[in-house]
C-alpha cells in the first residue's frame, strides 16, 4: 500500500471542541496531518476543515467514516491531488534594506507572481500564492537576502467536479425531513 497525500474536507456546525475530536481520530491511526485549514464554507452557518494527510486509500476512507460519526459533522470527503484545485498563501519578511539595494529581488518577486504588501523602515513583507513546492522555492531564493519571517498557511482547496457535493447532500438530507414531517403530520 502506498501512501499519497489526501486532502480531506469536512463540512461542520461551528462547534466548541470539534476541531479536537477530528485530530484526535488522525492521532489514534497514528496519521500525521500535514495542513489543516478552517473557515466559512459559502453556506452560512457551516463550517469547513481541509486537512492534508498522507495515506493509502483504506485508511483515509476508514477515518472519512469514522469522522461523520461525529454528531456535528455534515459530511466529510477525501481527495487526491488530481481531483482538486489548491493553494497555499505564504508570507515572507526580509529587511527594507534588502529589497531597496538589490533589484534581483524585485525580479523575484515578478518571477514567482508574487506581491509587495507592505514596506516601512525596516522590514518589507511579500505574499505569495501557491503550490508548497512554489512558495518554498520563493523563500530559498530568499534566504541570502536574510528572511526574517516565513509562514505557510494550510491547504485551501475547492473541488474540480462541476457541482457542490455538500449542496447536493445537503438537498437530499432537506428532501428526506420535509418527506419525514408530511408522513408525520398525515
Amino acid at each position: 500500500m502506498e501512501n499519497i497525500l489526501y486532502t480531506v474536507t469536512v463540512y461542520t456546525e461551528n462547534m466548541v471542541g470539534l476541531l479536537n475530536q477530528i485530530t484526535i481520530i488522525f492521532n489514534r491511526r497514528h496519521i500525521n496531518i500535514e495542513s489543516l485549514t478552517v473557515s466559512q464554507s459559502a453556506i452560512p452557518g457551516i463550517h469547513k476543515f481541509t486537512i492534508t494527510v498522507e495515506s493509502y486509500e483504506e485508511q483515509i476512507s476508514k477515518v472519512v467514516s469514522q469522522i461523520e460519526k461525529r454528531v456535528d459533522v455534515l459530511k466529510a470527503f477525501y481527495f487526491t491531488d488530481k481531483d482538486v484545485i489548491f493553494q497555499e498563501v505564504a508570507l515572507y519578511k526580509i529587511p527594507t534594506e534588502a529589497l531597496f539595494d538589490n533589484t534581483e529581488i524585485e525580479s523575484l518577486v515578478r518571477r514567482y507572481n508574487a506581491r509587495i504588501v507592505e514596506v516601512n523602515r525596516n522590514y518589507a513583507v511579500i505574499e505569495m500564492a501557491g503550490h508548497t513546492e512554489e512558495t518554498q522555492q520563493l523563500f530559498d531564493d530568499l534566504k541570502k537576502y536574510r528572511v526574517l519571517q516565513f509562514v505557510r498557511s494550510g491547504r485551501i482547496a475547492v473541488t474540480r467536479s462541476s457541482v457542490e457535493r455538500l449542496s447536493d447532500f445537503l438537498s437530499v438530507m432537506e428532501a428526506r425531513e420535509s418527506k419525514i414531517k408530511r408522513e408525520c403530520c398525515q
